[in-house]
């Protein structure tokens, strides 16, 4: 699934109060930092797991962690939790249950809240994704990316085809709330491959669907040494393909990325697209946290054990800085135009404690340029902007 957009902010800029009527919904993102094998175009916080994993540490710095947080997120009720990685399957189902028993026994969880877990089909198996169920989790994310051998191994994935397909047969006597992670775009892949793969996760008949387009990022395998990708115009007939089958199919195109049958849609990461508050533990992991003063961002230490360190000495945050008024219009609309729905208008007041009149001059261009629809109950990209997304959001720079 798709993490917060973290935008980098220069340092020192001045806090202003936030001007917020009340803090807006919480989210609680857990982050675990290893998996079996790096792939090549992975830049997310993971690890390789060398040896036996230290479970036991690490979820006692999770919980350190999250006591320290608790001043700042005081009696607010949490209405979702994501665990990501990195491979968080890697954990025992008794980690887990550890681990949410923890979080139940210090937060004031929504007594429906959405759980979800991140898993890969190269390590899991039917008895875990039912301890998975039995510890709380009702919500699973399965990294499944590609059926096609060829394609899995030029990926640098750990399963195949078949091990794919048995996966999501297994956690679907578990879980009815299931998301399929694939991809398109891949190295030598065919328009024609590319919707076997589709049809192939549609057929299961699972609720959601999200489908990245594969893209080379800095300070990853593929970045150094890039295999042969499709050409620009075969990848937008691939784009064009999935939108238009997923439709199809019954399914919402809401997001980005993410396609769900009515109801279905993630809701931990709707709160990231609303701009609301999340606080992230685990190395690496991000938070935002607004107040009546300040909107606060903050990281953690990214490498496992010098978070752990952190975390068992009491300070796990390596930073935290207040984000200047003049930053959060970008950032407000960095995340809500990804929603193919757009917002409405007064949702900016709300999330950023600013008057939409601070970007009234750009809503204007955007709208004549073809990319933005301005109406009085809804502020949502065209197709035009949904494809050009960055061309859109450059307006607001």
């Amino acid at each position: 699934m798709p993490r917060p957009i973290i935008p980098i902010l220069p340092a020192g800029k001045p806090a202003v109060p936030s001007g917020l009527a009340s803090p807006p919904p919480l989210s609680l993102y857990i982050h675990f930092p290893w998996c079996v094998r790096k792939c090549p175009y992975c830049d997310f916080n993971s690890h390789e797991a060398k040896g036996g994993l230290p479970e036991a540490d690490y979820l006692s710095a999770l919980i350190a962690d999250l006591e320290q947080a608790l001043p700042r997120i005081w009696g607010r009720r949490v209405s979702t939790i994501f665990i990501g990685g990195g491979t968080p399957s890697l954990m025992a189902p008794e980690t887990v249950d550890g681990l949410l028993a923890a979080i139940r026994a210090r937060l004031n969880l929504q007594a429906d809240a959405e759980i979800t877990l991140e898993a890969n089909p190269g390590t899991v198996e039917l008895d875990r994704f039912k301890g998975y169920r039995d510890a709380g989790v009702n919500r699973l994310s399965l990294g499944i990316q590609s059926f096609d051998d060829e394609k899995l191994k030029a990926l640098g994935r750990i399963h195949d085809g078949s091990e794919a397909r048995r996966a999501i047969e297994a956690a679907q006597q578990h879980f009815d709330n299931l998301n399929l992670d694939l991809m398109y775009a891949l190295p030598r892949q065919t328009l024609d491959g590319a919707r076997r793969d589709l049809e192939t996760a549609i057929a299961f008949g699972t609720p959601h669907l999200s489908a990245y387009h594969l893209t080379l990022e800095p300070n990853t395998r593929f970045a150094v040494t890039p295999p042969p990708l499709p050409d620009a115009d075969l990848a937008a007939d691939m784009q064009d393909m999935v939108e238009e089958t997923l439709a199809a199919a019954g399914f919402t195109h809401y997001e980005t990325s993410a396609f769900a049958r009515p109801g279905k849609e993630c809701r931990h990461n709707l709160n990231y697209w609303h701009f609301g508050d999340y606080l992230g533990i685990g190395a690496g992991a991000h938070g935002k946290i607004s107040d009546a003063f300040s909107i606060v961002r903050e990281t953690r230490a990214r490498q496992p054990q010098a978070y752990m360190a952190a975390a068992a000495a009491g300070n796990p945050v390596q930073e935290r800085r207040q984000v200047a008024a003049k930053e959060l219009p970008f950032e407000f609309l960095m995340n809500a135009l990804r929603l193919t729905g757009g917002f409405a208008p007064t949702l900016f007041l709300e999330r950023t404690g600013l008057s939409l009149e601070t970007v009234r001059r750009e809503l204007a261009e955007a709208e004549n340029r073809g990319l933005l629809a301005v109406g009085v109950d809804r502020i949502a990209p065209t197709d035009l902007g949904r494809r050009f997304l960055n061309d859109l959001l450059e307006v607001f720079l």
